[in-house]
């Protein structure tokens, strides 16, 4: 073929295609920029969403500052502000001429006494507005420089929303929420610490903030020995004498009241409310709390604290060395809540400040921390643990254990560590196609084949649940209401003639071990199977898990519209009606209260009925994944089971099962509306080992969509077949890195590399199967297994596809997750320079 010459000025593009001249195309392209800068900046979508965005994020955190600011002002002067109160005397907040001490509520050192002088009785009631917003612009202050001591690098987005997201975050929190109803001062020490730790601050200011803040906080000293630990001696040492300086400042305007809180209250400890107080998260609060009393008590306390000092410090140190000096901030602010004598709710805003550590390799591990400490911080206990006495010990004390895990247990990554920027990825499955064009409506929404994190998920499902029962305790519980539609419904099934729940109700009560029966059942099988089966879902099939718990929490969630919709009073609770409550006994119906119930639940939450939507729910979920006939049939049987249950014990109407078997539905439903068809919709014998393998080494799984396809048989030439068993005998594999088979001769390999050529194919590495030639053949010259047919060529013919000898063996396809030969390997150039393809 003769060669082509292309005009002078254009240039062959690949594919065949020609450009415009040279000149021309250059031109235009200059012109091109000018128009641009000419023009300005061109608004991406992408920016559009992040300002939407980052204005919706702001707008929140004005509303929940706002909101707080409302909270304190509303109260009456008397309830609002009170400690703040005990600053101000008849003369001054200092109670010129009075002992600060004598009365023992106020808290505060000499100094900080001393700083407050100038407020006087006479603008006590500006006193509350100007103190409420000063501690709100104390909190943005503290939001942003916590913002910019995060660790980096961090992208120019992730510190756009990182300020309002750590300022709603204190706003939030318990220590701010006590600070601003209390009008205490804790706020002031953390903000004098953090600034006197950023990276620019000098060693005469950071020991100038740090005493300072000492002066105001004691326990605050603790951070001059992790300024000596980190190499900053002198700042420490400055630290030291304005500590001591101000202390004797106050000292000498105020003797007798320096002398009443150092020596007599021993640093502030006997001032306040009892040391024992569940308020005070100190290890000494908790000692007293157990019972300790005494000096036993006292060295037990001394030793624990020297004990959590050490460690502390030396683990703050190091996390500093590596570049985290917030970190080592929170777990040294850690450490002073632990070891203080007395430890109040607004002094312990370090911990929170603790959640910024990473732990956890894997990407699924790594909310654990800073969830766990939120929750802490910002929840009240009663929402962390169960109001048992096993485990409400933890729960009253759970500030303080965060305190002491931060500070001397949770192994925080260093740096140093790939894991730290970059976690090991969680594998997802590719959503499957769905019959509907706009389903799933949130196509972000992924799904996860590796298991979640078991400490995660037991905290949302306990949060969840105190929210939930919250909620519907806060439901409309007007008797009037309740019985009035009572009645509604009654009528409604007497119009449809299935009013059996009276009949029913009588027949259990007359037969003594059917009645036993369902009381049993009430009252155990509610919680016990849904339970069980979440907890087996999540050890076997952690993909169906994530399905189900999230249809589980929607449906609960449509449940609590219906209990503030309709309040609907049961039929053991319509009055003149003869209806017996076999599971809690006689009701007094005289009395609005009706017993000790009301005090447990809203008793007029009954529409939809729960138990049935439960219920409902698990025999979804044992017939998707019970494999034998009589499972699917024990799934079927429990709502029905159920339901009897239910209107037996004169719990629920049987329109309070039809409600709960339609938000059951309806969980479902919204959220396959939402995510679409969950990854075992298309395989689930392979997205079960899929699963499991993905929840066991974090390696990315294979999914449906993956097609596992062999290798099509091809005609090679001769030459290039022995080349291929050439490699296959020394070990080698024709196959590059990643290279996989699909159907329709392609691979996915580079351009995807087509396996009409045999360099493409990817066999195993290793020698041919036993019984065979190294040239593919049986012994006896004829094909064996695993060859290709090859057409007899015509006389002179040749090229691929044509072989004059004989079949030629074709390579195994290579499994996934098999890499191939690297680019050094005799194979890497022959593949290549073999992609000829197009990607799928």
């Amino acid at each position: 073929m003769a060669a082509v010459r292309w005009p002078q000025g254009f240039l062959r593009l690949p594919g065949g295609r020609i450009s415009g001249p040279a000149p021309a195309r250059a031109e235009g392209e200059r012109r091109g920029v000018a128009n641009a800068q000419r023009r300005g900046p061109v608004w991406q979508p992408a920016e559009s969403r992040t300002v939407i965005t980052l204005g919706a994020l702001w707008l929140l955190v004005a509303l929940l500052a706002v909101r707080q600011a409302a909270a304190v002002l509303r109260l009456p002067p008397e309830e609002r502000l009170t400690d703040l109160a005990t600053w101000i005397g008849e003369n001054g907040v200092l109670r010129a001429g009075d002992p600060l001490y004598d009365t023992g509520s106020f808290t505060g050192t000499p100094f900080a006494g001393l700083v407050f002088t100038p407020l006087t009785r006479a603008a006590e009631q500006s006193l509350g507005v100007v103190w409420t917003f000063g501690t709100l612009l104390l909190v943005a202050a503290l939001g942003m420089v916590t913002a910019r001591m995060l660790p980096g690098p961090s992208s120019r987005r992730a510190a756009l929303f990182a300020v309002p997201a750590v300022i709603g975050l204190l706003v939030l929190s318990v220590p701010v929420r006590n600070t601003f109803a209390l009008g205490q001062t804790g706020i002031v020490p953390v903000l004098l610490v953090l600034v006197a730790f950023l990276p620019r601050c000098s060693a005469r200011t950071s020991g100038l903030l740090t005493g300072a803040a000492a002066a105001l906080q004691p326990t605050v000293l603790l951070f001059a020995p992790l300024l000596w630990l980190t190499g900053r001696r002198r700042a420490a040492a400055v630290a030291a004498g304005t500590f001591a300086g101000c202390s004797a400042l106050a000292w000498a305007a105020a003797p007798d009241d320096s002398w009443a809180y150092w020596l007599h209250h021993v640093a502030g400890a006997g001032l306040g409310a009892p040391a024992d107080d569940l308020a005070n998260q100190s290890l000494h609060g908790v000692l007293l709390r157990l019972g300790l009393q005494g000096p036993v008590e006292v060295v037990l306390f001394l030793a624990l604290a020297a004990a959590v000092a050490v460690l502390g410090l030396r683990r703050a140190a190091r996390y500093a060395a590596d570049g985290q000096w917030l970190l080592a901030v929170a777990l040294t602010g850690c450490v002073a809540v632990a070891v203080s004598p007395t430890a109040w709710q607004h002094q312990q805003l370090w911990i929170l400040l603790a959640a910024v550590g990473r732990v956890g390799r894997r990407g699924a591990d790594r909310l654990v921390w800073p969830v766990l400490v939120i929750l802490v911080m910002t929840m009240h206990r009663d929402a962390l643990m169960p109001n048992l006495q096993v485990v409400g010990f933890l729960g009253d004390n759970a500030p303080l254990f965060a305190a002491l895990a931060a500070a001397c247990a949770v192994p925080f990554l260093t740096r140093d560590v790939p894991e730290w920027r970059r976690p090991v990825p969680t594998s997802y499955a590719t959503v499957p196609a769905s019959r509907l064009r706009h389903v799933p409506l949130l196509r972000f929404w992924k799904q996860p084949l590796s298991r979640p994190n078991l400490v995660l998920e037991l905290l949302l499902i306990r949060v969840g649940y105190w929210v939930y029962s919250y909620i519907r305790s806060q439901a409309p519980d007007g008797r009037a209401l309740a019985e009035g539609h009572g009645w509604q419904i009654l009528d409604i099934e007497a119009a449809l003639r299935i009013d059996i729940e009276h009949w029913f109700n009588q027949v259990v009560a007359r037969t003594g071990w059917l009645e036993a029966g369902m009381n049993f059942y009430y009252t155990t099988f509610h919680f016990l199977v849904p339970l069980s089966l979440l907890g087996w879902m999540y050890l076997r099939r952690p993909v169906m898990y994530r399905w189900a718990r999230t249809s589980l929490a929607v449906a609960t969630l449509l449940a609590l519209i219906g209990f503030w919709a309709y309040p609907l009073a049961p039929p053991r609770l319509m009055p003149g009606l003869g209806f017996i409550d076999t599971a809690h006994g006689p009701q007094d119906l005289s009395n609005p209260d009706f017993g000790a119930l009301t005090g447990i639940s809203n008793q007029y939450a009954a529409m939809p009925s729960l138990h049935v939507g439960w219920s409902l729910w698990c025999a979804v979920v044992v017939w998707r994944l019970a494999p034998a006939w009589w499972g699917k049939l024990l799934g079927v049987l429990y709502p029905v089971l159920t339901t009897a249950v239910i209107v037996g014990t004169a719990n629920h109407y049987l329109l309070d099962a039809a409600g709960g078997a339609v938000v059951v539905a309806a969980g479902f439903g919204l959220r396959h509306v939402l995510a679409g068809r969950t990854a075992e919709d298309r395989a689930p014998g392979d997205h079960r080992a899929a699963g499991e393998r993905a929840a066991g080494d974090g390696t990315p799984a294979r999914t449906a969509e993956t097609p596992v396809a062999e290798a099509p048989a091809v005609e090679v030439s001769a030459v290039e077949g022995r080349a291929v068993e050439d490699r296959m005998a020394e070990g080698g594999a024709a196959g590059g890195p990643g290279t996989e088979h699909r159907p329709g001769g392609t691979s996915s390999a580079g351009r995807g590399t087509t396996a009409d050529s045999p360099l493409t194919a990817g066999p195993r590495a290793g020698t041919p199967p036993a019984g065979r030639t190294p040239a593919g053949r049986a012994p006896g010259g004829t094909a064996g297994a695993g060859t290709a047919p090859v057409r007899k060529p015509a006389p002179g013919a040749s090229g691929p596809g044509r072989s004059p000898d004989g079949p030629v063996p074709l390579p195994a396809p290579r499994p996934e997750g098999d890499a191939g030969p690297g680019p050094g390997s005799p194979a890497g150039p022959a593949l290549a320079g073999s992609s000829t393809g197009q990607d799928d």
